[in-house]
């Protein structure tokens, strides 16, 4: 069932960007606002099985790619050095 949301008080800048990307992404201002909010709320509640499938996927498509923890430990304190 679909339900009406009024956004009331939006910010000029965020209303300005909204409708620039609405403009380029060839959407309505409603339309790209729910895209937004869609992504927003997916990366904010991950679905732990799909995490793990892409995981997975990604390590069999670089199996020759292994960091040891000597390795790990070493670019942390590089990084830190910087």
């Amino acid at each position: 069932m679909a339900t009406n949301l009024t956004i009331k008080n939006v910010p000029d800048r965020l209303y300005d960007s909204l409708k620039r990307s609405a403009k380029l992404n060839r959407r309505s201002l409603s339309s790209e606002a729910l895209v937004h909010l869609e992504r927003a709320l997916a990366a904010a509640n991950p679905d732990p099985e799909e995490f793990i499938r892409r995981a997975r996927a990604i390590r069999a498509s670089t199996p020759r790619l292994f960091v040891t923890e000597k390795e790990l430990q070493k670019a942390k304190r590089w990084g830190r050095l910087l």
